[in-house]
């Protein structure tokens, strides 16, 4: 019915020199001898993040934000409203994502699960304590989506919150949230 993602995409998602800057950066701040100006970000990435990756649409969205609606929209349902926050930050590989899916109807979190799991190409790691997740760092290599964190959206009649994580030199942000979409959406359908 409806997905909310907010992507946090690594600098290597930006190529070699957006990687390099992040070093660079990162150098300047503990050895500020020279100051490294801003080349392939608008914004210093180092210590930072900049809600803006690739250029602006007339709408105000980024055309990264826009790929991944008219991506998801093409895979899933034309009719699937979702909308798009990509973030670029100071991590040299691995992409994250924070969803918010809104299904037709209800899908318990524990089933949830369970379908993920039984998923090609997806890792559930959610544990509820402390390190009971997976961070970007802990994906790089790894040609599977880790997904934690999933949990019940109150707001909404039948949402579900979630967190995943992959090597995006492996696998794209707009892919993982497209396929985590259509796995859980199809089994929605199929109760219905």
């Amino acid at each position: 019915k409806r997905v909310v993602v907010s992507t946090y995409q690594s600098t290597s998602g930006a190529g070699k020199e957006g990687m390099d800057e992040l070093w660079d950066q990162t150098k300047a701040v503990y050895n500020p001898v020279n100051e490294v100006e801003p080349k392939k970000f608008t914004k210093q990435i180092a210590f930072n993040v900049i809600p803006h990756i690739d250029v602006f649409m007339e709408d105000g969205s980024t055309k990264e934000e826009w790929k991944m609606v008219a991506e998801t929209k093409k895979i899933l349902d034309p009719a699937v409203k979702i909308t798009a926050t990509c973030v670029r930050v100071p991590v040299f590989v691995g992409h994250s994502e924070a969803l918010n899916i809104e299904f037709e109807e209800f899908l318990d979190e524990d089933e949830a699960r369970d379908i993920l799991r039984e998923a090609p190409g997806i890792m559930v790691i959610d544990k509820r304590e402390d390190g009971g997740y997976v961070t970007p760092i802990e994906c790089v290599g790894d040609y599977a989506t880790f997904i934690s964190r999933i949990r019940t959206d109150s707001t909404v009649e039948n949402g579900l919150n979630l967190w995943c994580v992959s090597d995006n030199l492996r696998k794209g942000a707009a892919l993982n949230a497209v396929q985590i979409a259509e796995v859980l959406g199809q089994k929605v359908l199929k109760k219905g």
